[in-house]
């Protein structure tokens, strides 16, 4: 049995049918059939009669073919014997719209997982339980309980985790104008889930964009997978809430600190272009723009208006959106010239004045429209005082409908624009109530361009690592004192000499370190090493040695060398006076250069994030971070880098001198490939990676393994 068949049943047994119209039973009935579904329809209730002038059977096993979906409306108790009758006639598809299972307690957890071996000894797939079933406006098939009637049949697929949601959503739509193709309530997802549905409903040939209210990914690695397929064909958005939810976990890294779930969802959106709104209204205005109008080959966005002060709100929108005011071309200027009157502003944004015609408006977008520098349009029309505000929007209609070029309306108002908006929305031209609407729609349609052009050039950097020397590294056992694991619970942190040994066989350059017992020690390495030097505390118990005041740096003598030792040893004893001391470790001091940090902590969805950013002591003060889930492409690799103030002055800035950005990829992405291929390493924190004008170095790190 194939989830497809949810969509496309020859018949469907509603078990649990009711003559009574206060019953959920009543409206999936009533529903279906007034949802002119074509396929054959069961009422099933043991009292039999009939409903609606249909014949009711007594039991599912009366029910004649073709029958392939039942929609079960009957107790959370009565579930499994309702299932395994289903699977005795052969029906293989079953929505469960009952509550009372996992999301009420171990009891109904019990129940649920009693009707998931139901469900799999007798090969049915299972939608729910918990949810209000599925529509699809053209096939047309309607199996909630929802009041009618019907959505019109529209190109908005919706997967929702919230049932209420959906009846909201439902209604709402009406009045925003605009309807869905397909919409589905997942409700505990027992068996289907939104990453199962994915590929079936971009498949829709209804279904031009997919819109998705998500509270948690089950699988996250497979849904980025799926999402990623899905969304270079069709784009999908997203409202994941949950953002403030206490997802993070207590961490002795920095990475861990600031890896929090959301910034893991915002990742994995990222890598599988889904778009992520920030709000309902955000989530399906964007959809409408994505499911109506063409993508803009650039950023550059022109502004038509009749009023300045939205002319100017719409300038500053563009630009917090990632846009550009178009610089208009000489030519451009000159024909808006002939077509307005004198005091008309000319420079983007174009003010038309408030007494601008049909005629000036349409001509206007015309023109702005054939400007080769112009990508898109924001269009702003509060009510014109002189013309109705239907007569410009008919004058608007046939050229927004034809132009290869997006243009979003701002349509400003209520009672006088209530017909332009009717006309609009029958024309498939989304309109948005504000100008930072309009321009958040035509951001979000730059973004969709933008991802589609980065797939297509898009490519993995070749692998440079011996994975089985590092694997052999990982599972040695500890051979020495110098190699012993601080021991955190389920984890352990790798003593700097062995996680130093690690890194360098990922192809990170380190500044070797080597651990003193003594003060004599201490002395004599540092003869061997040579000075410049940097002096650590060396404590399995002591992981930021800077909180105990345990590190020295530029020590260029063995009597400086020798007088930090002790006077680290000293510190240590006195701020953590239980902690085991093992000495000092003994490090070559790296030349100046840009401090970044570099990371990963392991996140139990979606696996191995990527931290990059500003290193150094400030890292958790600035904040200056951005995170990618590994693998990185080249692209992702470029991407991460460009979105802090880290990466941005690696090209220099003022006083600071250029940097090598290619060996700071390097590390990122060899980083990336150790952390993917190893899932034992479980955190890893290059702090700082110190870049030079030529190549970088890993000047301390430290790895936390998890244990077998």
């Amino acid at each position: 049995m194939t989830i497809e068949s949810f969509f496309s049943p020859r018949g469907v047994a509603i078990v649990g049918a009711s003559a009574d119209p206060m019953k959920l039973g009543y409206g999936v009935a009533r529903n279906l059939i007034q949802s002119q579904y074509t396929g054959a329809v069961h009422l099933v209730n043991p009292k039999g009669g009939t409903i609606m002038g249909r014949a009711v059977s007594a039991s599912i096993a009366e029910v004649p073919d073709p029958v392939d979906l039942a929609v079960l409306i009957v107790p959370s108790k009565a579930m499994p014997s309702a299932l395994a009758d289903c699977g005795a006639r052969g029906i293989r598809a079953a929505i469960i719209m009952a509550g009372g299972f996992r999301e009420i307690g171990p009891e109904g957890a019990a129940l649920e997982e009693e009707v998931i071996r139901i469900a799999r000894d007798n090969e049915i797939r299972i939608l729910g339980p918990n949810c209000i079933g599925l529509l699809d406006t053209h096939y047309p098939l309607d199996t909630t309980f929802l009041p009618p009637p019907l959505p019109a049949a529209g190109d908005i697929g919706f997967l929702s985790h919230s049932g209420a949601f959906c009846a909201a959503v439902i209604d709402w739509s009406r009045q925003q104008g605009f309807s869905f193709s397909r919409l589905v309530s997942l409700g505990n997802q027992t068996d289907i889930t939104e990453t199962d549905l994915l590929a079936l409903m971009a498949a829709d040939e209804h279904t031009r964009v997919l819109a998705m209210y998500i509270e948690s990914l089950p699988d996250g690695k497979r849904f980025i997978e799926e999402a990623r397929k899905v969304s270079a064909q069709k784009p999908i958005v997203a409202l994941k809430v949950g953002r403030s939810a206490s997802g993070q976990r207590a961490a002795a890294s920095h990475t861990g600190a600031l890896a929090g779930a959301d910034a893991a969802y915002e990742s994995a959106f990222a890598k599988s272009g889904v778009l992520r709104a920030n709000s309902a209204e955000e989530l399906f205005e964007w959809s409408r723009a994505l499911a109506w109008l063409p993508l803009p080959t650039g950023r550059r966005m022109a502004v038509l208006t009749n009023a300045g002060g939205p002319g100017v709100m719409s300038a500053d929108f563009i630009e917090t959106h990632g846009m550009s005011l178009a610089e208009l071309s000489d030519a451009t200027k000159e024909k808006l010239r002939a077509l307005l009157p004198p005091a008309a502003s000319l420079i983007n944004p174009v003010d038309m004045l408030s007494n601008a015609s049909p005629h000036e408006y349409a001509t206007s977008l015309q023109i702005l429209l054939d400007d080769p520098s112009v990508d898109g349009v924001l269009l702003v029309l509060p009510p014109p005082p002189m013309y109705s505000t239907e007569s410009v929007a008919d004058s608007l209609i046939p050229l927004i409908q034809h132009s290869k070029k997006p243009v979003t309306v701002a349509l400003m108002g209520s009672n006088l624009v209530r017909e332009a908006w009717r006309r609009f929305n029958a024309a498939h031209i989304p309109t948005y109530d504000f100008p930072e609407r309009a321009a958040s729609a035509l951001s979000c349609l730059a973004r969709r361009a933008d991802y589609l052009k980065e797939i297509e050039s898009d490519s993995a950097p070749e692998s440079t690592l011996d994975h089985a020397a590092i694997s052999a590294l990982l599972h040695r056992p500890e051979r020495n004192e110098a190699e012993r694991s601080v021991d955190e619970g389920p984890a352990s942190w790798l003593d700097p000499a062995r996680a130093d040994s690690l890194l360098a066989a990922a192809r990170i350059p380190t500044a070797p370190v080597k651990l003193a017992r003594t003060a004599d020690e201490a002395a004599s390495l540092a003869r061997d090493l040579g000075f410049p030097l940097v002096l650590k505390i060396a404590s399995p118990d002591i992981l930021h040695k800077s909180d105990v005041g345990g590190i020295f740096l530029n020590l260029n003598s063995v009597e400086e060398v020798t007088e930090s030792f002790n006077l680290a040893t000293r510190r240590a004893k006195e701020a953590k006076p239980s902690a085991r001391i093992e000495g000092c470790h003994l490090q070559r001091m790296i030349g100046s250069g840009q401090e970044i940090i570099l990371g990963s902590a392991r996140d139990p969805q979606f696996g191995p994030l990527l931290m990059f950013g500003s290193g150094g002591i400030d890292v958790e003060g600035l904040k200056d971070v951005a995170f990618c889930l590994a693998p990185l492409t080249v692209r992702e690799a470029e991407a991460l880098i460009d979105r802090t103030w880290a990466g941005r002055k690696l090209a220099g800035w003022r006083s600071i001198p250029p940097a090598d950005r290619a060996a700071v990829r390097e590390a990122l992405q060899n980083l990336s490939e150790l952390v993917y291929n190893h899932p034992e390493i479980a955190e890893i924190e290059i702090n700082p990676l110190r870049v030079l004008d030529k190549g970088a170095v890993a000047v301390d790190v430290r790895i936390r393994i998890s244990k077998p």
